[in-house]
């Protein structure tokens, strides 16, 4: 057995996953929109050293604070069964598959939020999610992070801990972005797939392969 831990949004999906998540809940609850509210969080973003962690709780609370546990997660079951095959990237799926025909431990691994990442993750037949939790009080939804935001160094931390869980298990990773380069670069079998042109060249610096998965070719060409 080996792990196979794959970045969701830009990997898996072919687009971010956490604001359509949102919008979904806002045409679903209209009164739930706090469009000033929204403004203000992405202004203390711009503004306050870009932490990407204190605008995700933000834009949260701003739309879905105090709702239950029942109606989050009818939302979050809709929003799951609702992705379709276009919003997946063929390669990420055929990968999938290969994983889990050889037996390996599947691990999806996102800066996403845990109100629905866990849900995607056991569509798709992975073991495991690690991913950015939001807190509750209760039976209701509260909004501030219980984790760190899990990205660029926190992501490679999240890989030492499953390291340290599975000894002398190789690691195989999958991510998309500049940010992944860091968790990437701390297994044995890392490849950055639907890079842009800076991360390609992060990558091959770091000598990570890269490859395409949008397109139709089942497992992208490695260049």
């Amino acid at each position: 057995m080996a792990l196979a831990v794959f970045d969701l949004d830009g990997t898996v999906t072919r687009h971010d996953t956490f604001l359509p998540y949102l919008r979904g809940w806002q045409r679903r609850h209209p009164a739930s929109r706090r469009r000033a509210r929204e403004l203000a969080a992405l202004w203390r973003y711009l503004t306050g050293g870009g932490d990407r962690g204190r605008l995700k709780s933000d834009l949260i609370r701003s739309c879905m604070a105090g709702r239950t546990r029942a109606e989050v997660g009818a939302w979050t079951r809709d929003f799951v069964s609702g992705l379709g095959e276009a919003d997946f990237c063929p390669g990420a799926l055929y990968a999938i598959l290969r994983h889990q025909a050889a037996g390996d431990r599947l691990v999806l691994l996102s800066a996403s939020v845990d109100l629905y990442v866990p849900a995607i993750a056991a569509r798709l037949g992975f073991q495991q999610a690690v991913c950015t939790g939001v807190a509750w009080r209760g039976d209701r939804l509260e909004g501030s992070l219980t984790t760190a935001n899990r990205r660029g160094a926190e992501k490679r931390r999240c890989i030492e801990a499953l390291r340290a869980r599975h000894p002398g298990v190789a690691i195989s990773a999958y991510g998309n972005s500049g940010s992944d380069i860091a968790h990437l670069a701390a297994v044995e079998h890392p490849l950055l797939v639907n890079g842009g042109a800076g991360a390609r060249r992060a990558a091959r610096r770091t000598g990570i392969p890269v490859a395409e998965w949008r397109d139709k070719a089942p497992a992208g060409t490695v260049t």
